[in-house]
């Protein structure tokens, strides 16, 4: 039986300083209809535009993760996000009256308690999940990041960071299941090296950065000039200090791995994202937030796709996006002018691979070079230009009501006569997408061999 959203039972509030603004403002959390998911609020804002926290709202990860709508923006939400993923909450609303949440010790402990003092309340609706078949992988070769997610009944979460530091080095754990967030994750504390820290400060940034709000890493052997450099860039009055763990004014560890604890409570803040919850089992090995991000928007695509085939694809079958009958939902077009039998690859808003085997049954054969069947070249372009509207009406709600005009056609070549018993392979890559127009590229193959190629201007018009 499947479980129900939740979302708070009352109205709770936090005011703090914002890590890399400098500015004091109050994030109020409030409860929310039973679909409308995580939003923020920016109340400080004429008309108090709405942020959903969603990964195609993500607009800037170069210091946490920044979402937003035109000029509105909300930043360094990852540890929010991450208290409300713990406490399995699917929808809330969160005001905030200025450009970033607070960043409160530096974890997301703040956030977890403040949440369950409003209470978590169960709603009338069905919580659906982001569930695996068989295994993914990530890899970002630039940054050494490699994440595999495996079919799992729970979200569950491995981590490993390796720095070549030697107050960090190699650190190891895993989360078996969002029970033990709260106990074992959650107040663990974002880190930085010092002489990010420095860098930083010189630049002007993490103006309401401190000693307080974040684990320091202080460098091997530094010496008393270089301490009391950092007390006058922090403007402290006491002087600052080494642990033997390497922490700048000696706070103790709260657990004796925290730093990549830490790396486990922004991941679940990153994929919060994503928009449902997962049941998958993470591994991941030296992710941050720009490869948790580029992670959630693969796991978009996935879930695009498979949204897709719920309302097209009647019964799935291996190897098939959309057969004959989920292109006819689809698609305008019927014999003998559908020229797509079927859809093996999608990946939405970025590439489709159709497939068409050519017969001698084609009704073109018997006037077209006759006694030396060669399909004709226009219908190969017309395959693709098919094959691209797939990809571009399913951007719609209802693409029955609209249909997709190609307004140009440029560069095209043949290469090569296509005969029957070939099967041609029409692949569309999306050059750039808009609202109503489109421009693609697309290659047609009979096996490995190109037979043509293209360029396409599409515009999208109601029927």
């Amino acid at each position: 039986m499947p479980d129900n959203k939740h979302t708070i039972g009352g109205e709770v509030s936090y005011t703090g300083i914002g890590l890399h603004s400098g500015e004091i403002s109050t994030i109020k959390f409030k409860p929310a209809g039973k679909d409308e998911g995580i939003v923020f609020i920016r109340t400080d804002l004429p008309d108090k535009p709405e942020i959903p926290a969603d990964i195609d709202h993500v607009v800037d990860i170069s210091r946490g993760t920044t979402i937003g709508i035109k000029k509105a923006t909300v930043g360094t939400i990852e540890h929010v996000l991450s208290a409300i993923k713990g406490l399995n909450i699917d929808n809330i609303r969160i005001e905030i009256d200025g450009p970033e949440a607070p960043v409160a010790d530096g974890s997301a402990i703040c956030f977890l308690n403040l949440l369950k003092t409003a209470g978590v309340i169960e709603q009338d609706s069905p919580r659906i999940y982001f569930e695996f078949e068989e295994p993914i992988s990530f890899s970002a070769l630039d940054d050494n990041v490699d994440v595999v997610i495996v079919p799992s009944n729970e979200l569950k979460v491995t981590f490993m960071i390796d720095y070549k530091h030697k107050y960090l080095g190699t650190q190891y754990t895993w989360l078996p299941n969002l029970e033990s967030y709260e106990k074992e994750f959650a107040g663990a504390r974002t880190f930085c090296f010092i002489n990010e820290i420095l860098q930083l400060k010189s630049m002007g940034l993490i103006k309401g950065g401190s000693l307080e709000n974040a684990l320091v890493i202080a460098e091997p052997e530094m010496n008393n000039d270089e301490l009391k450099h950092l007390q006058d860039v922090f403007g402290y009055h006491e002087p600052v200090t080494v642990s033997s763990e390497g922490i700048l004014n000696s706070h103790p560890l709260r657990y004796h791995n925290e730093f990549v604890r830490h790396k486990i409570v922004d991941l679940l803040g990153d994929i919060a994202l994503l928009g449902m919850p997962i049941k998958g089992h993470i591994l991941a090995a030296r992710s941050g937030h720009k490869t948790n991000v580029e992670l959630v928007k693969k796991l978009r695509t996935i879930q695009k796709k498979n949204e897709l085939q719920e309302i097209y694809q009647k019964k799935k079958a291996k190897d098939v996006v959309f057969d004959v009958n989920a292109i006819m939902r689809i698609m305008p077009h019927r014999y003998p002018f559908l020229l797509v039998d079927k859809i093996i690859e999608f990946i939405p808003d970025e590439k489709i691979i159709g497939i068409k085997n050519v017969t001698i049954n084609e009704q073109f054969f018997q006037g077209h070079f006759p006694g030396h069947p060669i399909m004709p070249g226009v219908l190969i372009i017309e395959g693709m230009a098919q094959t691209g509207g797939i990809m571009l009406l399913n951007q719609l709600d209802d693409p029955s009501k609209y249909v997709a005009y190609f307004a140009a056609i440029d560069g095209v070549k043949f290469r090569k006569p296509v005969i029957p018993g070939d099967t041609l392979r029409f692949e569309m890559t999306a050059v750039s997408l808009k609202k109503s127009i489109a421009k693609m590229h697309g290659e047609a193959f009979v096996g490995s061999e190109k037979v043509c190629e293209g360029d396409f201007l599409a515009k999208i018009m109601e029927k």
